[in-house]
């Protein structure tokens, strides 16, 4: 018999909004292959989205929008969905980011989000 295994669904991070057609809006990942709950950054300099990076200088180092679904930028820009503003609540243990940032960097990006009004529980 094969073995399936299930991988995240698009929006299954999310617990509550109030309005999706206010918390969710099509932007553009400038880069990487990411899943369904990945937390991006917004890039200064062209006001696309890319994976949070603690360590960035580009201002991906700022925790912005929660991706809604799968996104592939691999080969260049893509549109896709993301929860971009409350009132809304995320799931933390839903929630993807990418390497293996510490806790107090977790902790920093789950305020920044706060502050858009998206609550991690």
């Amino acid at each position: 018999m094969t073995t399936l295994t299930e991988t995240t669904h698009p929006g299954g991070f999310l617990v509550w909004e109030a309005f999706r057609d206010y918390t969710r809006e099509t932007i553009t990942v400038a880069r990487g292959t990411l899943e369904p709950g990945t937390v991006l950054g917004r890039i200064t300099a062209s006001g696309k989205y890319a994976a949070h990076d603690p360590a960035a200088i580009d201002g991906t180092e700022t925790a912005a929008v929660v991706l809604w679904g799968k996104a592939d930028a691999s080969g260049g820009d893509v549109r896709a969905v993301a929860l971009i503003r409350g009132p809304a609540i995320v799931n933390r243990h839903d929630l993807v980011f990418a390497g293996t940032p510490s806790a107090p960097e977790i902790a920093a990006a789950h305020a920044a989000l706060l502050a858009a009004g998206i609550l991690v529980r």
